[in-house]
């Protein structure tokens, strides 16, 4: 087995709000055109009416990766300021009620909408997903199990969804609290070959209960579509920089494990309600909490199983070129991710007398501040 080409791909959803009022509002035609004629086949809507997806090429390096999907997010937010929207990467939107959103009128989204029923109606949120390009089928099955393990460190590194239909939900993921209504979804299972995952999955598709494996969203997947392991636990960050950090988390821990392979040894792999426990400790408490270091039998925070991961994957991001990259977790963790930042918002805005729903539309410019700060 030669060495896999390790290029990424980064999707993104984002809501769009109304420069006016800040509440959500559904993408016209229009806006959809025009993002059309100038991004081609990176972009399209998603399964409500208030999102739009990106998604950049595939990429060598995380600079390839950084040009593109500032491209991507420049182009939308100035496309969109055009009809006096705005885009937001955060996975909810802080007020907004899900009963008053419609989803799009697409074959694809009309048998989700009448397969799931209610709970597709409450999909009001956004991810961001991360493709590695693994070409062995054989090594995409092995490391799945090997890379649950740090998907509870992404999850807490990313969390953006502190608020939901205008309370503060006490987590720093809600996201995930909608997501896992959806049948297929959560920690992947550990399968022994790629045959065993073929005959598993199926099962359903030769059953008709799914068209193919596109419908099987566990937070991490091979690829039905791409030569990739597909990473899908984040939530979609704010900032552009916080996001490219998450993606080059996810590629250099991946090398790092296919190198412990090619050394003849693996991660341990610990029992799935072990890391279950992570990470629900990671969407309630998110980069400021604390996960178990199953390997040393202790609680730790964060910021030092950050520190921890920094050089477990050291060799590997300096093979990458994303040593900047990996090195910006700290500030993550030492700071707080994006729940944080919005509940600081929130509270400034209580401090300075505003009402509670005028405080939510501070939490709302906050994040339309910082989809732009980097483009």
């Amino acid at each position: 087995m030669g060495t896999p080409s390790f290029t990424m791909g980064i999707e993104e959803e984002y809501l769009l709000v109304d420069l006016d009022s800040l509440q959500l509002a559904e993408a016209p035609q229009a806006l959809m055109d025009a993002c059309r004629a100038e991004l081609a086949g990176q972009v399209s809507p998603e399964f409500l009416q208030c999102q739009i997806e990106i998604g950049t090429g595939v990429c060598s390096t995380i600079a390839e990766a950084r040009e593109d999907l500032r491209r991507l997010r420049a182009t939308v937010a100035a496309e969109a300021k055009r009809f006096n929207l705005a885009p937001i990467a955060a996975s909810c939107h802080p007020s907004a009620d899900w009963a008053k959103q419609h989803h799009t009128d697409r074959d694809r989204y009309n048998a989700l909408e009448k397969d799931l029923a209610g709970v597709a109606r409450r999909m009001l949120i956004c991810g961001m997903h991360t493709h590695v390009g693994l070409d062995s089928d054989a090594l995409r099955i092995d490391l799945m199990p090997q890379f649950s393990y740090f998907l509870p460190h992404l999850l807490a590194l990313s969390a953006s969804s502190p608020f939901w239909k205008g309370e503060d939900t006490g987590l720093a993921s809600y996201r995930l609290t909608v997501f896992d209504n959806l049948p297929r979804t959560g920690l992947p299972p550990s399968f022994a070959s790629w045959p065993e995952y073929q005959r598993a999955t199926h099962i359903l598709i030769d059953l008709g209960l799914i068209e193919d494996t596109t419908k099987i969203w566990w937070d991490l997947r091979p690829s039905h579509r791409f030569p990739t392991l597909e990473s899908r636990i984040c939530d979609v960050c704010p900032r552009l920089e916080d996001a490219l950090s998450m993606a080059a988390l996810t590629q250099a821990v991946m090398r790092m494990l296919w190198r412990m392979r090619s050394g003849n040894t693996r991660w341990r792999i610990y029992e799935r309600f072990l890391i279950a426990e992570n990470r629900w400790r990671a969407q309630r408490y998110g980069a400021t909490g604390s996960l178990i270091d199953f390997g040393a039998g202790e609680v730790k925070p964060l910021h030092v199983l950050t520190d921890e991961l920094q050089d477990l994957v050291s060799e590997d991001a300096e093979a990458l070129g994303s040593t900047a990259e990996i090195a910006h977790l700290r500030t993550i963790a030492e700071n707080g991710s994006s729940a944080d930042r919005q509940r600081a918002t929130f509270a400034a805005a209580i401090d300075t007398g505003a009402n509670k729903s005028a405080a939510m539309q501070a939490v709302v410019g906050h994040l339309i501040d910082e989809f732009h700060a980097d483009l």
